[in-house]
């Protein structure tokens, strides 16, 4: 590490810290929460009511009301509050993400990167590259039936994605046809118009619009509860639904299971609380949703359901509208219909942004293709807009709207997705209490009991709607989790390649002095050279004696072995070609993080017989930091053993732009050479300078399937395979590079 990065206290890390604040500030950030994470869940009253008792249906009686009541209490309470307040939020990553896949990474921590071993270009690169770790805390065989549940966790949570907007803004815009009905057959067309306008808002990023959105939600809560209590008045009893018995007796007596496919609506949107972690920190959505979102939501329903028992037939055609208080279609009705419209654009932000943070995670830990992230905030990495991600949503959800054309409709479809990602969640922590608490099984095993049977009997109820419009959310659940698996699966192939093939430095390039046996036969598992640091550095270099300028040293490649201790094997044949030093500076990128120098370089040089007299290995790491000063963004080493060798890493905040200066790599450089040897140097600065102002960038290998000899089922899997990973990994590969976020990282 350079001096001045010691000296500014820059610690270059892998990862992430969670967000820590206090007093004011976690006050600000809990009011930012009301206006990303809870509208979903806060417009839920807007038609939950009507999805238990349909506005076609009998009404229910006086008894059926308070069991419904009841059960929608005790489901906010057991799920939301407890499970998900009080319980999931404690199971996030160390650097506080949140979601079914954080779950998996706790189970399967990433492999630590260890940026230093990007410098180090002859020592042992002959261990296999792997994105397993040998920190995980279950046995590897797990590794892949459990990623594919956390992926299918988080498909689902990305379909719910889709329809949380879909049905908070029609339901909101159909309480215009409670005041004219003309206009009923307009509700389409103007909801869709409405999620067009949000979705045009997300490149604002998240902070902007939590400043913008958390007044609105807070009203619109406070509204909830004000209009709650008012109803409350007309039926008191209506505070009895605070027995659970009344929501037990209520199956027992209707015997009518499908009940509960309607009560999971009020709950829709408790997973954004746990997905949306890294966008905020825990202790701010405890505060928001225990103190005022928690009673606001039970006023609420305990208002409609008093309503409904007094009023009965007059408010059944639609609940929330008709039981608003004062007089029908007056000041209030309009004020409530406002900041319903403009609530339930701001829950489509809850799911978009709980997107956002789960591709994030996704992208990062390489099982979806590098999508360009644009990281909105100074402070929390978290919080990123994804065009390619915001786009894509927009367009999935006008289909879905245009398609289903009504919010009841929509309602079947809702809610399997949610009650799937629940016992998703429930199961994932049920292991994470052992195996990464470190708490006593039986722990993780009531959990799983206790809110595992919650959850599997809202689970049986969304499986009744697949037939009904469920199947959408589980269709696209089910061909996002392919796309997944199918990048996951390549993408280790092409990374465990990269290290397999990883090579010393020594063991590929010799230099000979008069007795070549003198070189080439060493231990290579005993004369490993590490690489040095400026202070310690040692060339070997010929003097021609007449002009003192440095001759630089013969050096060969090994031809047709794979490193030294192949020469043994095969004594008597030609292993030498001489390499021809070009007046040129190479720089080969390093995508990945490991020791030895890459596949591309090694190919380079035995297609091509020739080294460039100065060779610089590239890595570009992206540290949690915003900025990092321009002083501290590059490192560099010499490699001892070959002259003209560097490994070189540029450090970037993950709000700075990409923009590599060759010259300031070069003057680094020049200065270990100059602390090298500081009386000879200057012929060879002057080579240095020289050659790189004709620097080169060598691109990275083409990927090619692995063909195996066989009869017609080989053949049928070469092709199969060949297709997968030539013209359908590799083109993607192409076009989303993972260098697209290293360019345009910043949003001023």
């Amino acid at each position: 590490m350079s001096a001045s990065a010691l000296e500014s206290g820059i610690k270059f890390t892998d990862t992430r810290s969670v967000l820590n604040v206090h007093g004011v500030a976690l006050l600000t950030l809990s009011f930012q929460t009301l206006g990303i994470i809870y509208s979903d869940i806060g417009t839920s009253p807007l038609y939950v009511l009507n999805g238990i008792w349909p506005a076609d249906g009998p009404v229910p009686s006086k008894e059926d009301v308070l069991g419904g009541i009841s059960a929608i209490i005790w489901a906010l309470t057991i799920l939301p509050l407890i499970k998900y307040v009080l319980i999931c939020l404690h199971f996030g990553t160390t650097e506080g993400e949140g979601g079914t896949y954080a779950l998996f990474q706790g189970l399967f921590p990433p492999a630590h990167k260890d940026f230093e071993a990007d410098r180090t270009l002859t020592g042992d690169s002959f261990r296999k590259f792997s994105l397993d770790t040998p920190s995980a805390k279950l046995p590897q065989k797990l590794w892949w039936p459990l990623l594919v549940l956390s992926l299918f966790g988080t498909s689902l949570t990305l379909a719910d994605g889709v329809f949380t907007p879909a049905v908070s803004v029609t339901s909101a815009v159909s309480g215009i046809a409670v005041a004219k009905e003309s206009v009923a057959g307009d509700v389409t067309p103007i909801s869709i118009g409405f999620l067009v306008f949000v979705f045009l808002l997300q490149s604002f990023g998240t902070s902007f619009l939590a400043y913008i959105f958390a007044p609105v939600t807070f009203i619109w809560l406070a509204l909830l509860a004000s209009t709650g209590i008012v109803n409350i008045v007309s039926y008191p009893g209506i505070f009895r639904a605070f027995d659970p018995s009344r929501a037990v007796m209520l199956f027992v007596r209707t015997r009518d299971y499908d009940l509960l496919a309607g009560i999971l609506l009020c709950v829709t949107g408790c997973e954004a609380l746990f997905a949306n972690l890294g966008q905020f920190n825990m202790a701010s959505i405890q505060i928001s949703f225990t103190c005022f979102v928690y009673p606001s939501l039970i006023l609420a329903y305990l208002g409609q359901g008093a309503r409904l028992i007094t009023d009965g037939e007059n408010v059944l055609s639609n609940i929330f509208y008709q039981t608003i208080p004062g007089k029908h279609q007056g000041p209030l009705f309009w004020v409530l219909y406002v900041f319903a419209i403009l609530a339930t654009l701001i829950a489509s932000q809850a799911l978009i942004t709980a997107s956002f943070s789960l591709i994030q995670q996704l992208i990062n830990m390489r099982n979806l293709p590098a999508f360009r992230m644009v990281y909105t905030s100074e402070k929390i990495q978290g919080q990123v807009y994804i065009p390619a991600v915001n786009w894509t949503l927009m367009v999935i959800i006008i289909i879905v709207v245009a398609a289903f054309k009504s919010s009841t409709a929509l309602t079947n479809a809702y809610g399997f997705a949610v009650a799937t990602v629940m016992l998703t969640t429930t199961l994932l922590i049920a292991l994470q209490f052992k195996y990464v608490k470190g708490l006593p099984a039986l722990l993780g095993i009531a959990f799983f009991l206790v809110f595992g049977f919650f959850d599997g009997l809202f689970w049986g109820a969304a499986v009744k709607k697949v037939p009904k419009g469920a199947w959408v959310p589980l269709m696209i659940g089910i061909i996002l989790l392919s796309a997944m698996l199918f990048w996951t699966w390549a993408k280790r192939l092409e990374d465990d390649f990269d290290g397999s093939t990883r090579r010393n430095l020594r063991h590929i390039i010799v230099s000979r002095d008069e007795d070549p046996e003198l070189q080439i036969g060493l231990d290579p598992e005993k004369h490993e050279e590490p690489n040095v640091d400026a202070t310690s550095v040692e060339t070997t270099v010929e003097d021609d004696g007449a002009s003192g300028i440095q001759k630089p040293i013969q050096y060969y490649v090994l031809d047709g072995c794979d490193s030294l201790v192949d020469i043994r094997a095969r004594p008597g044949t030609p292993h030498l070609k001489p390499l021809a030093r070009i007046p040129t500076c190479a720089v080969f990128h390093k995508l990945t993080t490991g020791r030895g120098v890459p596949h591309a370089f090694i190919s380079f040089i035995r297609q091509w017989p020739a080294l460039p007299e100065v060779v610089i290995f590239l890595s570009v790491r992206v540290l949690h930091t915003a900025r990092i000063p321009p002083a501290d963004r590059y490192v560099v080493s010499k490699t001892r053993s070959i002259q003209g060798f560097y490994g070189v890493t540029y450090y970037l905040g993950f709000r700075d732009d990409f923009d590599v200066q060759m010259n300031e790599i070069i003057d680094r450089i020049c200065a270990i050479e100059e602390r090298v040897d500081p009386q000879g140097c200057a012929p060879l600065l002057k080579q240095i300078r020289c050659k790189a102002d004709k620097n080169c960038s060598v691109p990275h290998y083409i990927v090619k399937s692995k063909k195996i000899s066989g009869g017609k089922i080989a053949a049928v899997r070469n092709w199969f395979r060949s297709l997968l990973i030539e013209e359908i990994y590799y083109r993607l590969m192409v076009m989303f590079p993972e260098t697209v976020n290293w360019f345009g990282s910043a949003q001023e």
